[in-house]
């Protein structure tokens, strides 16, 4: 018996949800409970760099949400509306650090980092996690946490057959 990709049934694609939240969850969090244990280098100290304004409030507060949304989407409670926090932090990541490498100058309080090169495929590389977790979040935006979730438990999502 061989299975094709072209027939899988839309309940066994749901089904699959809780490994895009493991994914966009883990990396989340991660990069949250990081920009508190690493300040200089992950927290206050590179939104310095990059030249936001009060970059301390800004880098905790972004911190304490990654750490916030990761750990729900994890757990699929409350997955639309933690994704689409995580979904507006990638998009202003990707606007405000990615794009300046492509343009190959800062613009407005933005600063572009040194590289060696800059354009189109510098940028495509420098944003390929940003990436990845932008369309992760909209995935779990759109289809919601998938079964093995609180939010299947608590019945905000539609079981699937």
């Amino acid at each position: 018996m061989s299975t094709s990709l072209a027939r899988t049934s839309p309940a066994a694609a749901w089904q699959m949800l809780p490994l895009i939240r493991l994914m966009v969850g883990a990396v989340f969090l991660s990069e949250g409970l990081q920009k508190f244990l690493y300040p200089a280098m992950r927290g206050s100290g590179r939104f310095d760099d990059m030249g936001w304004p009060a970059p301390e409030l800004l880098a905790n507060f972004v911190g304490a949400t990654e750490v916030v949304c990761g750990a729900l989407i994890l757990l699929g409670l409350y997955t639309r509306l933690a994704a689409a926090g995580t979904a507006t932090i990638m998009t202003v990541a990707i606007l405000t650090t990615k794009i300046p490498i492509w343009m190959g100058a800062g613009f407005g309080p933005f600063e572009v980092r040194e590289l060696s090169q800059y354009g189109f495929w510098s940028m495509a590389h420098a944003m390929r996690t940003d990436w990845a977790m932008l369309l992760g979040s909209l995935v779990l935006i759109g289809a919601g946490a998938g079964p093995w979730s609180f939010d299947a438990l608590s019945g905000r999502e539609e079981s699937r057959a």
